[in-house]
């Protein structure tokens, strides 16, 4: 069981963002002289806005990051018709013993008005940390508030998931991705299968299966169509497909043909009744008859492998997931990497479906 953390707080109502900075200054120096093996972490900033009446579970699921705690967040709770500013900071910390450093995380939250959200860069700029990565996420929409944070802004976590039309979603990440690094979760969803696949290639032996694939299944949750495409542009842009755009079959069944040299690779995309979201499973075949499946298991994935003489071998990848409730925590830990592989990715999966006109 971890050990519960001391804090340090300061609220006031009506306040101003040059009395929250002094407040965070003062609990930092009142802290450091009571026990100056205590340290305020500086490694990244979370900008967090949110609807006032989604402020509880979105702080729920920022407790439950584990290890990867930004060192300040500010949550910005946007409450209709509010014209002030209430804030409350919370400094934690676990008390160090013999000669180990503590190290200090900063909160901070603030109920402001959506008047506020124009020049919310005003409010965020003295409050952040300085010389250390900002990182923003805005999981309920507020666009005027990702523009005014944009020029203070390192990356940008969003969910393409999250939105009712995916066309739109993804226009809207290649968009911002030319302002900023950006993280996706609906892209690190299709990560373990992502791995898992990579990794089946990886035998010298069956390297020339990649360029012989001439079908890809992804099943997934409804929601998650995002996921899915990405997916697929993956592939597409690994393997040098020229993507088309995707047409309706039937409720829930999408279908593209994309082109591979003198090779057409049919792409499956068919959504599930799976409660949490992300992938279902995907399967990639050859014409001569090989072909791999993962799918979704307790405890991992079951994999099923086809040879093209049809001996089928059948196991499990175990661990293969973090589940949705480390989807976030990798979140903000991709935050100090960088992965190239999302870029052309993107771009592929917004040929596969392509914007709204």
């Amino acid at each position: 069981m971890e050990a519960a953390l001391s804090e340090d707080v300061w609220s006031a109502r009506d306040t101003t963002p040059d009395e929250i900075d002094d407040a965070l200054r003062e609990l930092l120096h009142e802290r450091h002289a009571a026990n100056n093996a205590l340290v305020p972490a500086r490694v990244l900033n979370l900008v967090v806005v949110v609807d006032r009446s989604w402020k509880g579970e979105i702080a729920n699921r920022l407790e439950r990051v584990g290890r990867y705690h930004a060192s300040r967040t500010v949550l910005c709770a946007v409450e209709p018709g509010r014209t002030t500013m209430d804030a409350r900071v919370v400094m934690r910390y676990d008390e160090p013993t013999g000669d180990a450093l503590g190290v200090i995380l900063e909160q901070v939250e603030i109920d402001l008005g959506e008047g506020h959200l124009q020049n919310l860069h005003s409010v965020v700029d003295p409050i952040r940390a300085a010389e250390i990565p900002t990182m923003i996420w805005c999981p309920h929409g507020h666009a005027e508030a990702v523009e005014s944070l944009l020029p203070l802004t390192d990356v940008i976590l969003l969910d393409s998931d999250e939105e009712p039309e995916p066309a739109a979603a993804l226009a809207r990440a290649n968009e911002l991705l030319t302002s900023a690094y950006v993280v996706d979760l609906a892209w690190l969803r299709t990560t373990p299968w992502r791995e898992r696949l990579a990794a089946t290639f990886d035998p010298p032996g069956r390297r020339e299966l990649l360029w012989q694939i001439g079908r890809l299944d992804a099943r997934h949750q409804a929601s998650s169509t995002a996921s899915a495409v990405l997916l697929a542009g993956w592939l597409a842009s690994r393997l040098h497909w020229r993507a088309t755009p995707l047409s309706a079959r039937d409720v829930g069944e999408l279908r593209a043909v994309a082109h591979a040299g003198d090779r057409d690779v049919e792409v499956c995309l068919d959504s599930s009744d799976q409660l949490v979201p992300g992938l279902t499973g995907v399967t990639v075949a050859v014409p001569e008859g090989w072909s791999l499946s993962l799918d979704r298991a307790p405890g991992g994935l079951c994999a099923r492998r086809v040879s093209a003489g049809g001996t089928e071998s059948v196991w499990k990848v175990l661990g293969a997931s973090r589940g949705e409730g480390g989807i976030l925590g990798e979140g903000v830990r991709q935050a100090l990497l960088r992965d190239p592989t999302y870029g052309p990715a993107l771009a592929h999966a917004r040929a596969f479906y392509p914007a709204l006109a």
